[in-house]
């Protein structure tokens, strides 16, 4: 997961190439709907050939691009969580589904190393939502975040939709949150991460193995960390006092943020290298916290925590 702040998208994905390249659709799928005709579906397949007329359609709604491929497990736990979510807003977003293998020119300007990878777009802006599969609570957290971020941006239109979905497809209403997941809920649509953060906790007291608890409160505090901090002074700092643990804290939760998971773990793992054995433990405990919110069964994961073992004896 990852913040949705301007800051964190330029240069984040190259999309050049694709801006100005004609919208016509491959032969014999169907043409992408424009931003003043009505939707039959607020979920379309994009291809490298249409995604010119999608970064259109992210002028007047937020467009959420979801990277998958058939042969990918956790791809199929997040992608009907974010249809659902993206129907539930009523024509707000569009959700933009690319099957990498088919489309491999997108999956390159994405820099799609890994998938599930979910990024949003903003008047063309990328914005990195997700990289692997999340728990529906942090899907619709991040969602609101989107359409703040959307908001502040100008982007506040909305898609028509012309009925042809039948009303035994729509999806059905949601159970209710329990009271503090709303409570936190509430409180990151304020942009309030404090009072998420207590929110959560009070809900971890009452049920330590509340794994929705653990993940929002994981994705919160990272969200509260980086709020404040300015990226060229956090790379400047840290570059300064390559042993400064608080320095590379800053700078690998940056790095999360922004998508770049590898680059997270590498730096916190080197410091965890290089400190004496007696300094490591907070270097291991964020580690095995940002573990957390990428997920146990992603590559980059596994392969993170198989070097801190190694490490670690």
């Amino acid at each position: 997961m990852t913040e949705l702040s301007p800051a964190a998208l330029r240069g984040a994905v190259d999309l050049s190439s694709l801006r100005n390249r004609p919208a016509a659709p491959a032969p014999g799928a169907p043409a992408t709907p424009t931003a003043g005709a009505p939707f039959a579906d607020l979920v379309i397949d994009a291809t490298d050939e249409t995604f010119g007329q999608v970064l259109e359609l992210s002028r007047t709604v937020p467009v959420v691009v979801d990277l998958w491929a058939e042969w990918c497990g956790p791809c199929k736990q997040l992608s009907p969580i974010i249809e659902k979510v993206t129907r539930e807003l009523g024509g707000r977003v569009l959700l933009a589904k690319i099957d990498v293998d088919a489309n491999p020119q997108l999956a390159q300007s994405f820099r799609a190393e890994s998938i599930p990878m979910v990024v949003a777009l903003i008047a063309g802006q990328p914005v990195p939502m997700f990289n692997g599969a999340v728990p529906e609570e942090q899907v619709r957290a991040v969602f609101a975040q989107l359409l703040q971020l959307a908001a502040q941006n100008g982007v506040t239109g909305s898609l028509a939709i012309d009925g042809a979905q039948a009303p035994e497809d729509a999806t059905p209403e949601e159970p209710a949150l329990p009271p503090l997941h709303a409570e936190a809920f509430a409180a990151i649509e304020e942009g309030d991460y404090a009072a998420a953060i207590v929110a959560y906790e009070k809900a971890l007291a009452e049920n330590p193995r509340d794994e929705d608890a653990i993940a929002g409160l994981g994705q919160v505090r990272l969200l509260d960390r980086v709020q404040s901090l300015d990226l060229q002074a956090a790379r400047a700092a840290a570059a300064a006092a390559p042993l400064d643990i608080a320095a590379q804290f800053d700078v690998a939760d940056l790095d999360l943020a922004g998508g770049h998971v590898d680059d997270a773990f590498g730096r916190l793992l080197d410091l965890f290298s290089q400190l004496p054995s007696d300094e490591r433990t907070p270097v291991r405990e964020r580690l095995v916290e940002l573990f957390g919110l990428i997920g146990a069964g992603d590559p980059r994961v596994v392969s993170a925590r198989n070097r801190l073992t190694s490490l670690l004896f």
